[in-house]
């Protein structure tokens, strides 16, 4: 599956057009994790469909689910760009962009330069960038050339060989582990377990995908990871706040003065 979302991203570059760049205030998305109130920081992800499971959420209204995270207390909002696969859309960005106050992570399968012009237009505070879907050495390329631009990185990786590879080259400040196979789209938190004994201590360590409830949040907090990346699980709650509450088993959110 990959291959061939890569294949289609390949094609969707050469018909790229950059739009107009939106103003808007930004944030930190490794502030925003690390100074959390909750026992980890979360990123609530805005999220139709997937490859693996189709339509999560029918009755779709972005910047509502986003204002419904905000308010849930999420501390960072990730939202699926990708239109082909994942029926987002990079105006949904824009959009919630507009409507929260938070750190917004572009999803979406970045490869190239152009497309980090394009999440700096509209709007984005970061980026994933995925380890496997470009060589390493141009992965550090765009790490570097979001960095300049203004723009934080969560750099995924989904095996141990990913990971070694990954550090061998540079060590980035935010390292997602996603626990789902992107070859059989399996999850299991054991990935987290795994690799994070590999995670550097001065790497920002993020667990995604496969986190369902509040065991599976002490779980990965145990294995070390400061944040989670959650979608599927908030998307099917019947609000997003009533989803994040539930995730966190009613956790009291510390607040400063």
């Amino acid at each position: 599956m990959l291959d061939k979302i890569l294949a289609t991203k390949q094609e969707e570059l050469t018909a790229l057009t950059l739009p107009e760049a939106v103003k808007v205030q930004h944030y930190s998305l490794y502030d925003a994790l690390k100074n959390s109130h909750r026992s980890v920081g979360l990123i609530a992800e805005v999220k139709k469909a997937s490859p693996s499971k189709g339509v999560i959420c029918e009755d779709f209204e972005p910047t509502s689910i986003a204002k419904g995270y905000e308010e849930g207390g999420a501390d960072a909002i990730s939202v699926l760009t990708d239109v082909s696969y994942f029926q987002g859309h990079r105006d949904y960005l824009t959009a919630v962009k507009q409507t929260v106050q938070l750190p917004i992570l572009r999803k979406d399968f970045i490869i190239d330069e152009l497309q980090i012009e394009e999440s700096v237009r509209i709007g984005a505070d970061a980026i994933l960038l995925i380890v496997g879907t470009v060589p390493i050495d141009q992965l550090k390329s765009l790490y570097d050339k979001a960095y300049d631009k203004g723009l934080e990185c969560l750099v995924e990786v989904h095996a141990v060989e990913e990971l070694a590879e990954l550090l061998e080259t540079f060590t980035p400040k935010i390292i997602g582990v996603n626990n789902r196979n992107l070859k059989t789209f399996e999850t299991s938190l054991e990935q987290t377990k795994i690799m994070s004994k590999l995670v550097p201590e001065g790497s920002l360590f993020v667990s995604e995908s496969g986190i369902h409830t509040r065991a599976d949040i002490d779980y990965v907090k145990e294995q070390g990871a400061a944040g989670v990346l959650v979608g599927e699980a908030l998307m099917r709650a019947e609000t997003p706040q009533r989803g994040i509450d539930t995730l966190f088993g009613g956790e009291a959110v510390e607040t400063t003065s």
